[in-house]
């Protein structure tokens, strides 16, 4: 635009000075060849045009500061244009990220609504996390929340897509804060932080200088605390805290319905009052196990017991003191036979079953003997009466006594009733 204007200007007084300066020269040529008397007009002329150019000189002055104050409008124009487009791309870069992040939540939210159990969510939120943080450096952790006693117990931690060993598996000081206060918390560099006394806190093997967590809060409950730590100082800031307070919305809620399908679940296999197996779970898992074990050419056994004079007690002391004696032989079973491989069931009512993995005749017979000896020795209880339970039990093997579920159960289920025959509180086995 200057030059444009520098142009105009040379173009509109270039032939005003000429038309001045082309009278002086005719009459300089007159007077110089006619008449020498006209060097008085050419003087006078000469004077006048002095003038004209005085006055035209300060005009083009005037035009000349114009021009410079134009210039530098039009630099000073041009410089808030360049710093309004520099701001609009800044704008446009932080809203291309921010469609990325939600792009990337709304992925992440529809694969954590395609989990139902609790191990299916906790792997799903754990990898989904560590993919929107860096997979390799940071380490995330995953606390539930105990709706009764509020403390806190690790359920999944990982680093770089592995298992992570932590060491303080109810949380440390900084998870403790965070489900007392019910806030997120970010530190940029956990020894710079005067929030923390660094001899309060848990020894730990991993090296952690920066981290966030957040509650995962549905309906203003409590259900966990979702972490993100790194060994490195200044790994997080403000921004990704924001971030994964957004994913902590979502994560809450799936975590809470998969407890919720885990609940469901176990109560459809799960007998209320006892919290063992029921019987149409425990013959899908024996019909399993018998498959396992033929392939593997093992052995295994297969326990049914029961309740001595059940109704007496129940007709002495309550049908609510029944329940307390099945609840009672429940606890002990769980606490003799509750190992690796072995299945706990209550049967049908008073009548209960153990399948023994890996297990001999020989060896089903001990343990058996041993717990009718244990159930033997307990006294119990019933209003306020102090009281003693016996039982008795069968045991039956495969490949021995049957090859198949139906035949194994019928052999432990007939030498249940031999045992009742021969004066009960003892252990019978199949074709005994």
């Amino acid at each position: 635009m200057i030059p444009i204007l520098k142009k105009r200007l040379s173009r509109n007084y270039i032939p005003f000075i000429v038309s001045l300066l082309l009278p002086l020269v005719s009459f300089f040529v007159y007077a110089a060849r006619y008449d020498s008397r006209f060097f008085l007009f050419l003087t006078l002329a000469f004077a006048v045009n002095i003038i004209i150019l005085f006055f035209f000189y300060q005009r083009l002055k005037r035009k000349h500061s114009q021009v410079k104050l134009q210039r530098e409008e039009f630099f000073e124009k041009t410089n808030l244009l360049k710093a309004d487009l520099d701001r609009e791309s800044g704008l446009i870069e932080a809203f291309r990220k921010k469609i990325l992040g939600y792009s990337r939540l709304k992925g992440f939210v529809e694969r954590l609504g395609e989990c139902l159990s609790l191990d299916d969510t906790l792997h799903v939120l754990s990898r989904e996390t560590a993919l929107l943080f860096g997979p390799d450096e940071p380490a995330i952790i995953v606390y539930l929340c105990d709706p009764h006693s509020a403390e806190l117990a690790i359920a999944s931690a990982e680093l770089g897509g592995r298992p992570l060993n932590i060491r303080v598996k109810r949380g440390d000081v900084f998870d403790r804060w965070v489900i007392k206060n019910l806030q997120p918390l970010l530190l940029e560099d956990i020894l710079n932080d005067f929030r923390f006394d660094a001899g309060k806190r848990e020894a730990d093997t991993r090296q952690v200088r920066s981290l966030l967590s957040v509650p995962l809060m549905v309906h203003n409950t409590p259900v966990g605390i979702l972490r993100v730590d790194s060994p490195l100082p200044n790994r997080f800031h403000e921004e990704d805290l924001r971030f994964l307070k957004a994913i902590g919305d979502p994560a809450a809620v799936a975590l809470e319905n998969a407890q919720l399908y885990d609940r469901v679940e176990d109560l459809a296999i799960r007998d209320g009052l006892t919290g063992l197996f029921l019987k149409r779970y425990f013959l899908e898992r024996c019909q399993e196990e018998v498959q396992r074990h033929t392939r593997t050419d093992r052995m295994l056994s297969l326990l049914f017991l029961d309740l001595d004079h059940f109704k007496g007690y129940n007709d002495r002391f309550g049908h609510m003191a029944g329940d307390i004696l099945l609840k009672h032989l429940a606890a002990l079973l769980k606490k003799h036979f509750d190992k690796p491989g072995n299945i706990i069931c209550r049967y049908g009512g008073e009548e209960f079953c153990v399948l023994l993995a890996e297990c001999s005749l020989r060896e089903a017979l001990t343990q058996a003997q041993v717990f009718v000896r244990a159930v033997e020795s307990q006294s119990i209880s019933l209003r306020r009466e102090k009281t003693r339970i016996t039982i008795s039990a069968g045991v039956a093997a495969f490949p021995g006594d049957a090859r198949a579920v139906d035949d194994l159960v019928a052999k432990a289920d007939a030498a249940l009733y031999m045992a009742k025959n021969k004066g009960r509180n003892r252990v019978c086995a199949a074709g005994g």
